[in-house]
């Protein structure tokens, strides 16, 4: 990745960062797919700049990089968040510094809640769920997930959403650094399970 650009979020009384999150990182993550290389892939990677901020723990600043500057240009991303032009500062394409030491992976961690897990393991084990349900909780598998998450809507599930089924979920993103830079494939979300990106 040779070339980033930021978008800073700015909250105000009216649209909380939560709330900017969710509607930003929505159309940047239509953006991707509308740009998408291949199935599922891109070619245009997401850093959480203020990962694990005490404040709020997404931070209010995403950096969209890439390998080359015309892939950021071609997203033409203030388009697609021309609607939020007064939540959202979109920073001119810049040049990766030279002699980044730090590597960070973003990626999309899988969180079942509780529940889902029983019916799973109960339907799978031939077991009454309210037994694998107290099994599990006396386990200890009933804490929250402690990772960041952004609210996203689901296109897909929409579409459902009249036959009663909520397409609304909760995207967590685990960070992972690290001192060598890894190659790999990007989704549609800016995410990868192994690729990395410079860390600064």
């Amino acid at each position: 990745m040779k070339y980033y650009l930021d978008i800073t979020l700015l909250p105000d009384a009216e649209a909380n960062l939560g709330f900017l999150w969710y509607k930003v990182f929505q159309q940047v993550h239509i953006a991707l797919v509308d740009n998408k290389v291949a199935d599922n892939e891109s070619a245009i990677a997401l850093a959480i700049v203020g990962y694990g901020d005490r404040t709020f723990p997404l931070g209010n600043k995403l950096r969209l990089l890439a390998a080359n500057e015309h892939s950021l240009v071609k997203l033409r991303i203030a388009g697609w968040l021309n609607r939020l032009s007064d939540y959202c500062h979109i920073s001119s394409i810049k040049t990766v510094p030279t002699g980044i030491k730090q590597h960070a992976r973003f990626n999309r961690k899988n969180v079942q809640s509780i529940e889902k897990k029983a019916r799973r393991r109960a339907i799978h084990l031939g077991k009454p769920y309210h037994e694998v349900l107290a099994f599990l909780v006396a386990e200890g598998k009933s804490e929250k997930c402690k990772l960041p998450f952004i609210l996203l809507e689901s296109q897909d599930t929409k579409k459902r959403a009249t036959q009663g089924v909520s397409c609304h979920f909760q995207l967590f993103i685990e960070q992972t650094l690290g001192d060598e830079p890894i190659s790999g494939k990007f989704d549609c979300y800016g995410l990868s399970k192994i690729a990395t990106v410079p860390w600064f």
